[in-house]
């Protein structure tokens, strides 16, 4: 237990987070006088936070610690987490501007509730305790609730808010009940001390409990299936830098969760929530992909497709230890940073008037504009899991980590729907290389600055795949002690 905070030095491991919420304050006095025609100021400052707080974390600035009386725990797991927080949070933002702002939907609050959002999942992913697990997840909540309904005049939108806040509350409520058992079980709501309870002496009923309404909590907030019924609906009603947005990042932050909680908290009852977890895996699988087969919306393939790849997720984590859970962190990064790069396309090839959100839009894409198309192939691709992109070795490290886990009927459930999740993300290749177009549509995006990071995004999804050795490494470091 830490002692009280005396000075600034006692709190040194929180710096990158209070660079955000100072940048977001900040930015909420700098939005009330800047003039609409200037708005791209405050827009450029809170990348800018975002990029300093993650510059913080690369150079670790403040250095790592736990403050707070162990409530926060800043280490290697979550600072690897954290830096692929602030790298999508960075892409989220330069996305989200051009497309906002060519359709009159970019306010000032954008910003402030996109950082924020940051803020609650860095604060989420150093958890020491049951309290700081809770707020993280409210804040990364309630802004993602609002940032939905940004286009306030669309029922789509509107619908997709509403729906995303009744099922995000009940998530919330299950979690809460769940962490409220946990405590009435142990007396306790710091994390290591939990584990502690939780590893010596008979296990409880009331503690067991606990820890079940604590994966059905964390089974809503990734959208694993049979939990993800409010996720094609906002990924398709939201505007889409805003579902870029809560499609990739939080996934890392919900990652932390999990880690935090089950692993650091629950460990002396993984026998359960393995099993737990690898049961959601089978059914998020086959869900998913099987749903995802039927899908003509693009938004809401990738929604479907999302639901799958938490199954692969899920089956690392479920293969437990630490190989297992490197494994897992390292398809989270994967995902997040492959998902980024599959909802840009989507803003890339949209104008106003045209969201470019049916597989038909993209057909013929090769002859109108080859270098788009060869960019949606390297994301298509990886996202598939082919060789040589990153996406394919996401897949094999969480195989091999349920194959030592001693899950053998697992990983073959997920050799086979990998096998089958790859035909949905081929029929978009096909289409933009073997199909031809329907009627005239608009050219993609002339915005030079938007390809230019799109073009960097899907790139790095094949030069990481060449060199993934190093990202797998930073994984396994962050779970050796």
């Amino acid at each position: 237990m830490n002692m009280p905070v005396r000075s600034l030095a006692d709190i040194m491991p929180l710096l990158p987070e209070l660079v955000v919420v100072v940048g977001a304050f900040a930015l909420l006095m700098l939005d009330l006088f800047v003039e609409e025609r200037n708005r791209i100021v405050s827009h450029v400052f809170s990348i800018l936070v975002v990029a300093a707080a993650t510059a913080m974390i690369a150079f670790d600035v403040g250095g790592q610690g736990t403050v707070l009386s162990g409530m926060f725990v800043r280490d290697t797991a979550a600072d690897v987490l954290k830096l692929g927080i602030g790298v999508v949070g960075i892409l989220s933002l330069i996305y989200t501007w051009p497309y906002l702002r060519a359709r009159g939907l970019y306010k000032g609050e954008v910003g402030v509730l996109m950082l924020f959002a940051i803020a609650g999942m860095m604060f989420l992913v150093s958890a020491g305790s049951l309290t700081m697990v809770y707020v993280g997840l409210e804040m990364l909540a309630l802004c993602s609730y609002a940032l939905v309904a940004v286009d306030r005049d669309s029922p789509l939108a509107s619908e997709a808010a509403i729906k995303y806040f009744v099922l995000g509350a009940l998530a919330s409520g299950l979690l809460l009940y769940g962490l409220s058992l946990i405590y009435g079980a142990t007396g306790s709501l710091m994390l290591d001390q939990i584990a502690v309870a939780a590893s010596v002496g008979p296990k409880s009923m009331l503690l067991i409990t606990g820890v079940v309404f604590v994966v059905a909590g964390i089974a809503f907030k990734f959208g694993a299936a049979p939990f993800h019924m409010w996720l094609p609906d906002v990924y398709q009603g939201a505007p889409t830098p805003i579902t870029l947005f809560i499609g990739a990042a939080p996934k890392l932050a919900a990652f932390g969760m999990t880690y935090r909680l089950l692993e650091v908290g629950a460990h002396g009852l993984d026998h359960h929530w393995r099993l737990l977890l690898a049961g959601l895996a089978v059914l998020s699988l086959a869900i998913g992909n099987l749903s995802a087969l039927l899908q003509t919306n693009l938004k809401r393939l990738l929604a479907y497709s999302t639901v799958s790849h938490v199954g692969f997720l899920f089956i690392g984590m479920a293969g437990g230890g630490a190989q297992g859970f490197a494994a897992a962190m390292f398809y989270a990064i994967s995902y997040a940073i492959m998902t980024s790069a599959a909802f840009a396309a989507i803003i890339v090839m949209s104008s106003r008037g045209f969201e470019a959100d049916r597989i038909d839009d993209y057909k013929g894409l090769n002859a109108r504009n080859p270098w788009l198309a060869g960019m949606i192939l390297c994301v298509m691709a990886s996202l598939a899991g082919l060789p040589p992109f990153l996406g394919f070795w996401a897949k094999l490290a969480v195989l091999k980590a349920a194959l030592q886990g001693d899950m053998l009927w697992l990983a073959i459930v997920g050799v086979v729907f990998a096998v089958i999740g790859a035909f949905y993300y081929l029929r978009v290749i096909k289409a933009m290389y073997f199909d031809e177009p329907e009627g005239k549509l608009p050219p993609p995006n002339e915005d030079r600055p938007l390809r230019v990071v799109f073009g960097v995004n899907a790139l790095a999804l094949l030069a990481l795949g060449i060199a993934w050795n190093p990202i797998m490494e930073w994984c396994q470091r962050a779970f050796a002690a």
